[in-house]
């Protein structure tokens, strides 16, 4: 079956070290041969600035990756670049389709034409935070918990004029309620449930139910501390757990797969890069029927294409 992930922060490790290559680097979890491997037909990839790079550097490094995604993801054969979400039916089998993304607004600061020079190099999906607040909104770890502000707004709706997802994945509540009431596609690339797992990037029944209502996709993610209420480990049945009370607040149709591979310290077992992907395939088809499982690999995120 095809299978999509939405999120992964392999860009960051290619600008962290030079050396690192795409195809096959065993220190990137998402490397084209273990996108093979694990049987992943279309990745996202994040342009994620760390919080200490100084604010006037912060547009420069979201190009330096972006520059990164050109020649060292693209350029490797069999990775296709999803310039529009129509490029995803047209992919050729063996072909493998990468989506550009942005984890975080820092990137571009209060100046809306770097978004748009963004959306024009091809970011299909914008995190407006990341856990700090920013000149958009706050995010989970901004103690004041603020909403959007008015820059954070009219961001949204140019996203929405782009076709470009709106993710909450990061975003303190009242942010997440201001999307919920102003993007046309909203999205949680990677984030579980708070009932599961009490962690702060995790979403209560009520955002999840919510984001479900607006036809949105929640990524359920591969990051221990967020299945397990703070542990370092965790199993594929613990992370299955996440998906069993999704489909019981009704978003079975809604659901997909933000694995946050190369952003984490701390893996699932069996679980451990793109490469054994189909270990959690094989875990939910003996709970859940085979079109239950091609809905969460990729045939719901196709379904949100069309919406």
């Amino acid at each position: 079956m095809k299978l999509f992930d939405l999120h992964c922060d392999a860009l960051l490790k290619l600008w962290e070290n030079p050396e690192r290559q795409f195809d096959r680097d065993e220190s990137v979890e998402t490397n084209y041969n273990r996108l093979k491997q694990g049987g992943v037909d279309v990745q996202f990839f994040a342009v994620f600035v760390e919080p200490e790079i100084p604010a006037d550097l912060k547009f420069q490094v979201a190009m330096e990756q972006i520059d990164l995604f050109y020649t060292r993801v693209l350029a490797v054969p069999g990775m296709v670049h999803i310039k529009e979400w129509a490029d995803v039916k047209r992919l050729k089998p063996g072909e493998t389709g990468a989506v550009l993304t942005l984890e975080g607004a820092d990137a571009f600061g209060n100046d809306l034409m770097k978004l748009r020079t963004f959306y024009r190099l091809g970011v299909k999906s914008v995190g407006l935070t990341w856990n700090n607040a920013n000149l958009c909104a706050d995010g989970v770890g901004e103690p004041r918990g603020g909403g959007l502000t008015e820059l954070g707004f009219e961001a949204v709706k140019l996203n929405n004029v782009h076709q470009v997802w709106t993710d909450v994945s990061h975003l303190a509540e009242p942010g997440f309620w201001d999307v919920m009431r102003t993007a046309d596609w909203p999205v949680a690339t990677h984030s579980n449930s708070k009932t599961i797992c009490g962690h702060r990037r995790n979403l209560t029944d009520e955002q999840a139910q919510a984001l479900f209502r607006k036809k949105g996709l929640l990524g359920v993610v591969f990051n221990p501390p967020f299945i397990g209420d703070g542990k370092e480990t965790a199993s594929i049945g613990e992370l299955i757990r996440h998906i069993d009370h999704f489909c019981e607040l009704g978003g079975k149709n809604h659901l997909a797969f933000g694995s946050d591979f190369d952003g984490i310290a701390w893996y699932v077992k069996d679980l451990e890069h793109a490469g054994r992907y189909q270990n959690l395939i094989n875990e939910l088809l003996k709970n859940y029927s085979e079109t239950d499982v091609r809905g969460f690999a990729s045939e719901n995120v196709l379904r949100f294409l069309q919406k």
